[in-house]
C-alpha cells in the first residue's frame, strides 16, 4: 500500500527515505524539535509514532529535504575534515602544555610552534622520556597535516567539477570548502524560499523576544548548522579586510556599518550576506555579479 510516511531526521533517515521513495511512497523528514510538541505523554515508541503521525500532516510543518548519496558522501568528507582539525588542535595544545611545564613558552599560532619546536628539542634540560613524548606528538601533527591536505585537495577537485560550486566561488570569500559544504547541506537551496531564510537557518540573524507589539532583538540565534556558520564567519572575517578598502558597493556598506557597529557585528552581518548571496547564486544558477558602487 502506497502512502505518506513521516520520520524524524536522524542517522539513517535519509537512506531509509530514499528506499521508501523508490518503492513509491512519499517520505517526509522532520527535525526532532518540531515533532516534540506533538508528543502528548512521556517518551516511548508508541507516543513518538503518534506524535510523528500528527506532525507530518500539519500544513505549516517544515520538512528536511532528503539528501542524495552524493550529498551524504560529501558531508562525510567534511565531517572527517572537521574531526581531523579538532584532533590537530588537541595535539598542538598538548605540545604547548608539555613545553610550558618545562619552562618553554611558545608564541601563539601553529607556525610559531612549528618553527620553535626543533630548536627547543635540541636544548638541554628535557628528559629523554619527555623528548620521546614530544617527538611522538610532532609526528602525529605531521600525519594530521598530511591527511588534512589530502582532504582539501579532494574537496578542491570536487568543487572544480561541480558547476554550482564554481558559481558560488565567484562570491568574494567563498572557496571550495564552503562551496562544497553548502552543496552537502542544502543542495540547490530549494528548501528556502528566500536567502534570508538560509541566513536564519544558519543562526546568523538576531534572536527575537517580542511580545505585545514590542520588538526586542537579542544576539544571534546560533541555530542550524554550526559547521557552516563557523566557515562563513571565518570567510567574512578574512574577506572584510580587503573589501572595506575598495570603492565598491560592498566596501561602502562595510565602512558605513563599521562606523556605527562593533567589528564582530559587522563580521556576522557580512557572513549573513554571504549566505544570502550563495542562495541567490544556487537558485538562479548564475555567477555572482557585484552591485555597482
Amino acid at each position: 500500500m502506497i502512502g505518506l510516511i513521516g520520520m524524524e531526521a536522524c542517522c539513517g533517515a535519509h537512506h531509509l527515505a530514499r528506499r521508501l521513495v523508490a518503492m513509491g511512497h512519499e517520505a517526509r523528514l522532520m527535525p526532532g524539535q518540531y515533532v516534540r510538541p506533538y508528543v502528548k505523554t512521556n517518551k516511548h515508541d508508541l507516543a513518538d509514532a503518534e506524535g510523528i503521525a500528527e506532525a507530518v500532516q500539519r500544513p505549516n510543518m517544515r520538512f528536511v529535504p532528503v539528501k542524495s548519496e552524493a550529498q551524504l558522501d560529501l558531508q562525510a568528507l567534511h565531517r572527517l575534515r572537521q574531526g581531523l582539525m579538532g584532533r590537530r588542535v588537541a595535539v598542538i595544545n598538548q605540545l604547548r602544555a608539555f613545553l610550558l611545564e618545562r619552562g618553554h613558552a611558545i608564541g601563539r599560532g601553529p607556525r610559531e610552534l612549528a618553527r620553535r619546536l626543533p630548536e627547543v628539542l635540541d636544548v638541554a634540560g628535557l628528559s629523554p622520556e619527555m623528548r620521546l613524548i614530544l617527538d611522538h606528538l610532532r609526528r602525529q601533527w605531521t600525519v594530521l597535516d598530511a591527511q588534512l591536505e589530502a582532504i582539501d585537495t579532494r574537496l578542491l577537485a570536487i568543487a572544480r567539477t561541480d558547476a554550482r560550486c564554481r558559481q558560488m566561488m565567484t562570491i568574494p570569500g567563498i572557496g571550495p570548502i564552503i562551496a562544497t559544504a553548502l552543496i552537502a547541506s542544502i543542495d540547490g537551496g530549494q528548501a528556502f524560499a528566500k536567502g534570508r531564510h538560509l541566513a536564519a537557518w544558519l543562526g546568523l540573524v538576531p534572536r527575537q523576544h517580542s511580545t505585545g507589539g514590542r520588538t526586542q532583538l537579542l544576539g544571534i540565534s546560533k541555530r542550524g548548522n554550526s559547521y557552516l556558520r563557523h566557515l562563513l564567519v571565518h570567510a567574512a572575517r578574512s574577506s572584510k579586510r580587503i573589501a572595506r578598502t575598495q570603492e565598491t558597493y560592498l566596501g561602502q556598506w562595510l565602512r558605513g556599518l563599521e562606523a556605527r557597529a562593533h567589528h564582530n557585528k559587522v563580521t556576522t552581518a557580512l557572513a549573513a550576506k554571504l549566505a544570502r548571496w550563495a542562495w541567490a547564486v544556487l537558485t538562479t544558477k548564475q555567477d555572482y555579479r557585484p552591485a555597482a558602487a
